[in-house]
């Protein structure tokens, strides 16, 4: 396993404290940067449903620390578990680490019945910590499956933000590019703004910004222009889900982007860990879409900018169908086309 002292990155997502689970603001980048700490299960159920963290391995991380501070806190644990995990999980539908992380937790409790409340209560603890620790070392490994695959002196498009504020630290998608950088390429990044919740603009700048990762921000449809230009050399992304056919789910006007690198023979590649795969899915249609508040589409930060009583529709996620997938890349290795035989490969399953 990789070290986590070896990552850098200038941004620390979220982290276990004796005073409550403490991550970053994420809804007041960048414009500020505030550090909230979540004292009880609830609170942090609530910080994953109102976006204060967001990335599919950054919310199963704060899962994971709700279920230990959520342990810590109850009087009876074996009558308290069930209602701890169903809270978190309700928080949001479409990212599958989430579900993962629960799970585990909820596995490990089931393991220790019998034992002694305060040794149970610390095994959680202990858990929930390496289960920050592990994602930092995947996202390591991801970047170095996923770096040679990045053309030298090109350009990188991503889209949304899959980088150190999406996990627990360093990045999937984000990753690639660092680790595409720490190998000595010469790369620069396009950033879609990413409408309407703005992570690209708001969250993948700057980050990007604070390593001194040379980044230019676009809005969404400027995407085709530029795909179309050659100055772009690839796509990375990261993903909520992966279905087992290779079909991904990963932030609203995803397809789009991979429809457009299809036109113009540029690669498409996802970044994700093997706990985004959801073998269970046969395919994308069945990945649960996440809708959003309208005030997302008719306020831009706070501002009104659309008419009165408009209907408004707010998907939260869509899903990319495997053919415009060029390869997945994870801890484990690259997964190339056919999915369902390449994923199963890489889990083992």
């Amino acid at each position: 396993m990789i070290s986590p002292a070896l990552v850098k990155y200038s941004v620390e997502t979220i982290d276990w404290t004796p005073a409550g689970v403490v991550m970053i603001d994420q809804t007041r980048l960048p414009r500020e940067t505030v550090y909230v700490t979540c004292r009880s299960y609830v609170e942090v159920a609530d910080a994953i449903r109102t976006m204060i963290i967001r990335g599919a391995p950054a919310i199963g991380v704060a899962a994971a620390m709700g279920v230990a501070i959520g342990a810590l806190q109850a009087r009876d644990l074996e009558a308290e578990m069930p209602a701890i995990c169903e809270t978190l999980a309700k928080t949001r539908p479409t990212a599958v680490n989430l579900f993962w992380a629960i799970d585990r937790m909820r596995k490990l409790y089931e393991s220790l019945r019998g034992q002694p409340l305060d040794a149970i209560r610390g095994r959680l603890v202990r858990e929930a910590q390496q289960i920050k620790l592990e994602d930092i070392a995947i996202n390591r490994a991801i970047g170095a499956n996923g770096a040679p695959l990045v053309p030298d002196g090109k350009t990188v498009l991503t889209h949304c933000n899959a980088g150190a504020l999406a996990t627990a630290g360093f990045g999937t998608a984000l990753g690639v590019i660092r680790a595409a950088l720490e190998a000595g390429k010469k790369i620069d990044v396009f950033a879609d703004e990413t409408r309407p919740f703005l992570q690209g603009a708001r969250l993948t700048a700057w980050e990007l910004q604070q390593d001194g990762i040379e980044t230019t921000l676009i809005t969404d449809n400027m995407a085709g222009h530029f795909l179309k230009s050659g100055r772009i050399g690839c796509v990375v992304v990261g993903a909520d889900r992966i279905a087992a056919n290779g079909d991904v789910a990963n932030k609203i006007g995803t397809y789009s982007v991979a429809v457009l690198a299809k036109e113009n023979n540029i690669p498409f590649y996802v970044a994700a860990p093997i706990s985004t795969l959801d073998l269970a899915l046969v395919s994308g249609d069945q990945i649960p879409i996440e809708e959003r508040s309208v005030a997302e589409v008719t306020h831009v930060q706070g501002v009104h900018v659309a008419p009165d009583g408009i209907r408004v529709a707010n998907p939260a996620f869509d899903v990319t169908p495997n053919r415009y997938v060029t390869a997945i890349v994870t801890e484990r290795g690259v997964a190339r086309a056919p999915f369902e035989e390449s994923l199963r490969a890489l889990t083992g399953k």
